[in-house]
C-alpha cells in the first residue's frame, strides 16, 4: 500500500509540522513578559509626563530632549537584557532598570 518514498515523505512532513507548532508555541522573544511589561509601562508613563511638562511650560524642549535620550537608553538596555535572557528580564535586571527610571523620574517636574 505505502512505498518507502511515501512513508519517508509522511515522516518528514509530520516532523516539520511538529517543529513548526513547537516554534509557534514558545517564542524566544517575549514582549509580554510581566517584568518587561512593567518596565516598559513606566517608560511610556514617563514619556507622557515629559510631554505634559513641556506643554505646561515647566521644562524646556532641551530638557525634554535630554530626558527622552535617557529614557531611550534605558529602553535599549532593557531590550539588550531581554535578548540575553531569552526574551525576558530577570528580577535583578528589573531592579537596575527601575533605579535608572527613578533617576529620570526625579528630574521630571523639579
Amino acid at each position: 500500500m505505502f512505498n518507502r518514498t511515501t512513508f519517508a515523505f509522511a515522516v518528514v512532513a509530520l516532523g516539520a509540522a511538529t517543529f513548526t507548532v513547537g516554534a509557534m508555541a514558545e517564542t524566544p522573544w517575549q514582549h509580554a513578559h510581566p517584568r518587561r511589561t512593567e518596565v516598559n509601562a513606566r517608560l511610556n508613563h514617563q514619556d507622557r509626563r515629559i510631554h505634559n511638562e513641556v506643554k505646561s511650560g515647566e521644562i524646556s524642549k532641551g530638557q525634554a530632549a535630554t530626558l527622552h535620550k535617557e529614557d531611550r537608553q534605558i529602553r535599549r538596555e532593557e531590550h539588550a537584557m531581554a535578548r540575553q535572557d531569552g526574551g525576558h528580564i530577570t528580577k535583578l535586571d528589573q531592579r537596575a532598570l527601575n533605579q535608572q527610571e527613578n533617576g529620570v523620574s526625579a528630574q521630571i517636574g523639579k
